[in-house]
Parts: C-alpha cells; structure tokens; sequence
C-alpha cells in the first residue's frame, strides 16, 4: 500500500477551453473547507483556444506558497498534456485519463477513467469536470456532504435541476474515486487542522486588489495588458459598490496621464500594466516626478524583449521601474512575495505616494498573480490610512521650499487658492521658470523627499537558520521556493533575506550581511538585476543564481541547490 502522509501534488491539464479552472475552483473550495492547505499555480500558453495549460494543487500538511515539479496525480484532459509536461512526469506518477481520447500508446501506465463517457450519461458533457473533481475528492477521503455544498454554493445561480445533475455526477466521480484508490492501495492521509479555518481562498491578484480597495484607491485608468490586466478586472468588479472610477483607457499614454490628472484633483489614482505597455508610460512617470503629483505604477512582469513570453513570468522589469523616466526625481518599489505582501504593498504604495507626493512602483509576476492559496484573515493587516490634501488659501503656493521637500499639496476647488502645476521647471507658486538659482532649489526640495522616503523603508524579512555564514538573497515572488527550498536543505548555516521593498533600500544596508562568507541573490532574470543594485549599495555579492526560462524557481531545483553550497 502506498501511503502518502505529508503533501500530494495533483496536476491537471488540457487545452484552452476544457475547464481547467472550473475544476480548479472547486477542488480548492471542497479541500479548503476540509481544513487542508492548498496551494495552486498555473502555466498557459498564449492562446485563447487549444495549446497545452497545467494547474498543479499542492495539498499539503503545512502551509505552503511554491511551484513543487514532482507530479504525484495527473489528469490529462487530453493527449498533448502526456508529452507537454512528459518531464515532470515519473514511474511514480499516477496517470487518470479517459483512454478513447488518447490516440497514442504511452510507456508509463494510464489508468482509464472515462470522464467523457459518465459525463454523457448524465447528459452534458460539461459535468466531465464536476466527475473529475469527485474523483480527487474520493481519494482523498473528502466528505461528501462538504463536496455537495461547494458545489451549491457555485452552481445554485444556475438553477436547482443543474446543482442536481452536478451533484449527482460528482457523487459518481466521488465513488470511482474511492474504488481507484482500493485498487491501487493509495492511502492518503494528509494531516487536517483540527479546527477548520475560515481561511480566504486568494490569488495574488485577489490580494492585492483588496490592498489597493483597503488603500482607498477610488480611480485606475489601464489598457489591458497580461498578465496585469487581473488588476484592472478586480477593481471593476468591485468599482461600482465601492465608488472607484474604472477606466479602460485607448492606450497606455492615455491612461497613465487620466491617472495623472485624477490624482491632480484628488483621486488616489493607480495604473496596472507590464513591461511592454509600461515603456509607454515613461514620460509619464517623469511627469509625476515634475509636479510632485502621487501614482501608483503596478507593474506584473513577464518575460520580454518586446512581446517575449506574454503568458509566463521573469523579474526582468526591476530596472525598467528603477530608472524610467527622464531627469532624477525619487520614487520607491515595493516587490512583495506573498498574498500577505500583496495586501501590505497595496496600502503602503498609496500612503508612500500621498505623503511624498511621487510616483511609487509595485512589481509582481505572472506566477505571483495567478497563484491561490489558503490565507488567514488575521494575517491580512489593515494600515491607517491618512490623506495629506489641505484646504487652501487665497496666498496658497503649491511648491513652497520646506526643510523636508514636503509641499502642503492642495487640490482644485478646495479652499481659496489657485493650484498651479507645469511640466516645466517651476517657481514656488507654479509657473514656469529659467532662473537657474530656483532651478537649483526646486531640484534640491524635490530630492530632499528621497531622504524621508529611506526613513519609511519596509525591513526584509529573515528566514532560514538564524545564524549563518551563508546569506541567500531573494525579492518579490521567489519567497515561498526559497523558504521552503531552506527547510527541505537543513542548512543550518544559510540565513535568508527576502527583500519586499529594493528600493529605496535600508539604512546601514551592510548590517544586514555582517559575518557572511557568501552572499548569494536568488532572481528571475539573465543580467542579476537586483545584484547590481545590492553592489552599487556597497553589498558583496558573491554569486548568482539566475533563470529566465519563463518558469518560476521550483522548490527541488532550489533544495538540491542549497543542499550543495
């Protein structure tokens, strides 16, 4: 009997269009509610039908948050899975597939599970996931009772004869389970919370566009562009009970300059792109920079040049963001690494950019987006949030030179004052200027706000042996690999630092690395973006570890790595 005690990953594929997601959705809602942790991520291509995708779902006795390549459970929905991802498939793999769809004679062993033909029986076709999602269920052990309210709870909308026919094909596929899994002495017996969680099933983008509503964000202008566009999506979903003007803009010009003047009058104003569309977006930014005018920028990273691997994901867009825009003005990014980081990096970009009055950057990944796990509410930290608009009078001048480079910011039709902004280099009060004297005082006013900026500076997070001679360095969404990649090594002389804001970065950054032999930064690109700028900091980087594929780091490629240093 082979019994399986800590994690299984189960991995569903097929093309475009066979419901992936649909059975997704509904294996993560039954296996939440039972009180297990899960954690899904997605690969696709760019297409709208056909190509080959894969989800996997880790269900595990721990909480976890990576891309694991082992395939423990696979469901092919059709034959191109089979030699898509035949890498990742073992003699260990347990294959369930509806052998009439399959054309071709594999080497490995297909268990038959006819999907296509229960689903007939039952009438419709579209049930062959509902089926195979009972058969998951049933190996698991899943009770039914949770099954059939997951399965309320989704299908009621569509009527009662439909929530039956769902019900009563999951109960077929439930029991087929059950009888696989005698035949093949699986035992599952994956530890379960005792008391079940009322934990939120959130993707990435899920949490950061809760972020962003916490934030009180009430305006975004974007041109949807993938995988960023998931932001826009949320917030329009959300828009009209919550107040918060959703514009698609003709371009990304467009849209970032709508944001622009939204936050001129008021708004906190964000815009959601990647890398391609955000190249269109410079001389705006730069523009924010001149009229001290607050926007957030998020940026989800895919691989580029150009159109690149529009479906898959890299960290190739950290100097994009740290040097766009012409001339020097500061501005800060935030890389968060987890459903958490997303909801903190949403309220802090928006405080940042309100009380500096500059352009604050967020940068995620198509892998971080598209990732959904288990998150506990409690864990979901709400910040204060304080808006610095004043009430002007009749003497208001909108750049008036402070110590701290801070300008009272007004806005139009509050108070007496007139508020003046130019793209040109500027007077106190707001009109253009070619005295080189004030030239010099409004660049020294504006940079003096990098200084505050660096006071406010989220600390990275430890992890991995707290003690060490050894320090691996990761940003943004190589969090959870990194983490997990540290337990499996057992180093005990490897310290982590996970780095959810690069820039600026701390004070007295050196203190961070003091004792170690090694430093080592962990990063999705080909150039070691964030290495460079660690070195320019004055770090001692010794070495890189670097890909670019289009795929995250897994957790055994990381393991083997640690376990070898």
């Amino acid at each position: 009997m082979l019994r399986i005690h800590d994690e299984i990953s189960i991995v569903l594929g097929g093309s475009a269009g066979q419901g992936i997601q649909t059975i997704e959705s509904l294996l993560m809602a039954a296996l939440k509610s039972q009180g297990y942790h899960v954690f899904a991520t997605k690969e696709y291509m760019s297409r709208i039908r056909g190509g080959s995708n894969s989800t996997e779902i880790r269900i595990t006795s721990q909480k976890r948050a990576a891309y694991a390549k082992r395939i423990d459970v696979l469901f092919p929905l059709d034959e191109g899975v089979l030699t898509h991802l035949a890498k990742r498939i073992s003699s260990k793999t347990l294959v369930l597939a509806d052998t009439k769809l399959l054309k071709k004679k594999y080497a490995h062993a297909i268990l038959d599970v006819p999907f296509s033909r229960m689903a007939k029986e039952f009438g419709n076709p579209v049930l062959s996931n509902t089926i195979a999602v009972g058969v998951v269920l049933g190996m698991m052990k899943v009770e039914m009772a949770d099954f059939e309210a997951t399965l309320r709870k989704l299908f009621g909308r569509k009527g009662e004869e439909m929530v039956k026919k769902n019900i009563e094909a999951g109960e077929a596929g439930y029991k087929l389970g059950q009888h696989l899994a005698f035949l093949q002495g699986l035992d599952i017996q994956i530890p379960r919370r005792k008391q079940k969680q009322e934990d939120l099933l959130l993707s990435g983008s899920d949490a950061l566009g809760l972020g962003v509503v916490a934030a009180q964000c009430n305006f975004i202008a974007s041109y949807p562009m993938s995988p960023g566009t998931t932001l826009l999506t949320f917030l329009a979903q959300v828009g009209q009970r919550l107040g918060i003007a959703v514009e698609q803009a003709e371009d990304e010009i467009a849209a970032i300059n709508m944001a622009l003047g939204a936050s001129y009058a008021g708004a906190r104003a964000i815009v959601t792109t990647s890398g391609g569309g955000f190249a269109l977006m410079e001389e705006g930014v730069s523009l924010a920079g001149m009229i001290e005018t607050p926007i957030v920028i998020h940026i989800a990273q895919r691989p580029g040049p150009a159109t690149g691997l529009p479906t898959r994901t890299e960290q190739a867009d950290l100097n994009l963001s740290l040097y766009s825009g012409h001339g020097e003005f500061p501005r800060a990014i935030f890389t968060p690494g987890s459903p958490e980081e997303m909801f903190e990096a949403g309220q802090m970009a928006f405080q940042i950019a309100d009380r500096y009055q500059s352009p604050v950057f967020i940068l995620t990944d198509q892998y971080l987006l598209d990732a959904v796990g288990n998150v506990s509410e409690k864990d979901l930290k709400r910040l204060p949030m304080k808006h610095m608009i004043v009430k002007t009078k009749k003497d208001y001048l909108r750049y008036t030179l402070t110590e701290d480079g801070i300008s009272p910011r007004g806005i139009p039709g509050f108070g007496e004052g007139l508020v003046i902004v130019d793209s040109d280099e500027h007077t106190q009060d707001g009109h253009l200027t070619e005295d080189l004297e004030m030239r010099v005082k409004m660049m020294d006013k504006r940079m003096k706000k990098a200084d505050g900026m660096r006071k406010e500076v989220l600390k990275p997070v430890a992890g991995g042996a707290k003690q060490g001679n050894i320090v691996v360095v990761g940003w943004g969404s190589t969090k959870g690999a990194i983490t997990e990649g540290l337990e499996n090594s057992k180093r005990e002389d490897i310290r982590m630092l996970h780095f959810k804001q690069v820039y600026p970065l701390p004070k007295h950054l050196e203190t961070y690395f003091e004792d170690a032999e090694k430093t080592i930064i962990i990063e999705n690109n080909f150039t070691g973006q964030f290495a460079n700028l660690l070195k320019q900091e004055g770090v001692k980087v010794t070495d890189t570890i670097l890909k670019y594929d289009g795929e995250p780091f897994c957790v055994e490629e990381l393991t083997k790595i640690f376990k070898g240093l």
